[in-house]
């Protein structure tokens, strides 16, 4: 695809991101309700999120990701003109299981089978699939042209490849009913971040942001921390105390305070500072409200270690000198991926494109 063909899709797209980058009172209402049909989407996570999406559909970074020398759309993908239809050589149907753990975290598989010209069978979650259908009507009020590009359907029928987020216990599902045609199928993935020693303050606070927002939900938020041995933890429990607030939370305290009553009636040792629970543990994935912690001799024992991980990491946060094929973003940046940030380190478009 030329970039002269490109430009109308690069333009509609960049209009999406600035509607909800400056979300009007419609879209405002929106997310303020989403807080009652799910009480993890508080407005505040909401609206994050959906600014998120709006800055990363920015048009800057839309040409770095559609142009023809990033190789993500091949000569023959799909085309569209403000005075075309869309061309449908060659289009396939693509399923899409999408999860809901935070608000609009299907978004970008969405963004990328209508990107890539194929035709886009949603199952939304029954936990995040307001939204998301609000969002793709504004598309089609800006470009009528992806009307007839996504459909949303309760159960996944005639397609002919499929991406499906899950978890560990729900992938070996995907892997039965969906092993027969073309796939991406995601399993339960966890972030780290790796600590020097050398931080500051600022940096630690937003840390805290890599460590709370969403409630830690996501697959990109940290859920350990590797340390070098002797770190004293006091320094970041003062940084990330303006994020305290989140205990206030019913559904967040409640994961508090059971998982407090379990290492206390276990007799775990943890740290603890009334918001959050730090244990040591060599495990990824932690229980909602807490932060493992690992400790590491050198960096490059670190880097061994992540290594034996990656399977389970989907990004690390640090500002250490890493070279690791897993993502590495500075502090505060794990829930702000760009539009060639995928998912599992699997190059979604790369995907699409060999249907």
């Amino acid at each position: 695809m030329s970039k002269a063909k490109n430009i109308y899709q690069i333009d509609r797209l960049s209009q999406l991101g600035d509607r909800l980058t400056h979300p009007d009172e419609q879209l405002l209402a929106m997310i303020e309700s989403e807080q009652h049909y799910n009480a993890w989407f508080t407005p505040e996570n909401t609206l994050n999120a959906v600014k998120a999406i709006g800055k990363m559909l920015n048009a800057k970074d839309l040409e770095r990701w559609l142009s023809p020398e990033s190789g993500v759309l091949s000569p023959e993908s799909n085309e569209m003109t403000q005075d075309s239809e869309l061309k449908t050589q060659g289009s396939k149907k693509v399923g899409l299981i999408l999860a809901g753990n935070i608000p609009l975290v299907g978004f970008h598989d969405v963004l990328c089978v209508l990107v890539s010209g194929h035709h886009a069978l949603i199952k939304a979650s029954t936990q995040d699939a307001r939204l998301i259908k609000y969002i793709l009507g504004i598309l089609v009020e800006i470009a009528p042209e992806y009307a007839g590009r996504f459909s949303f359907v309760d159960r996944l029928a005639n397609f002919d490849a499929v991406i499906a987020t899950g978890s560990n216990n729900t992938s070996r599902y995907f892997e039965y009913y969906f092993g027969k045609v073309p796939n991406i199928i995601r399993k339960n993935r966890n972030s780290v971040a790796v600590l020097t020693g050398k931080e500051t303050k600022e940096q630690l606070f937003l840390l805290g942001h890599d460590i709370f927002d969403f409630f830690g939900l996501g697959c990109r938020n940290v859920s350990k921390i590797m340390v070098p041995k002797g770190y004293d933890l006091v320094p970041m429990f003062e940084a990330i105390e303006p994020h305290q607030p989140i205990i206030n939370h019913h559904k967040y305290n409640n994961n508090y305070d059971y998982n407090k009553s379990i290492y206390l009636v276990n007799g775990d040792k943890h740290f603890d500072n009334g918001f959050l629970l730090v244990k040591e543990d060599d495990r990824m994935a932690s229980p909602l409200a807490v932060l493992y912690f690992e400790y590491y001799d050198d960096l490059d024992n670190a880097q061994i270690r992540l290594a034996e991980l990656s399977e389970s990491i989907q990004c690390i946060v640090s500002t250490a000198d890493l070279h690791l094929k897993t993502q590495v973003v500075g502090f505060g940046k794990s829930q702000q991926p760009k539009l060639w940030d995928y998912a599992d380190g699997v190059d979604t478009m790369a995907f699409l494109a060999g249907l």
